[in-house]
């Protein structure tokens, strides 16, 4: 399953991207791709972390 990741331009033009699906994982970068990247990473660590400590986890992990 992919979870969707919502990327948008900041005022002082660094890029924000959010996992909505996992509350709290967002990641800044100096351009869309890093940001993406970012928060990819922080996604798979917070997944980890849950299914670690018997976490809920969304549908499909």
């Amino acid at each position: 399953m992919l979870l969707p990741i919502d990327v948008e331009r900041e005022d002082d033009s660094r890029w924000l991207a959010e996992v909505a699906d996992l509350p709290g994982v967002l990641a800044n970068g100096t351009t869309a791709t890093e940001a993406v990247a970012n928060v990819r990473a922080l996604a798979l660590r917070v997944l980890a972390d849950r299914v670690k400590h018997g976490e809920t986890v969304p549908e499909g992990f």
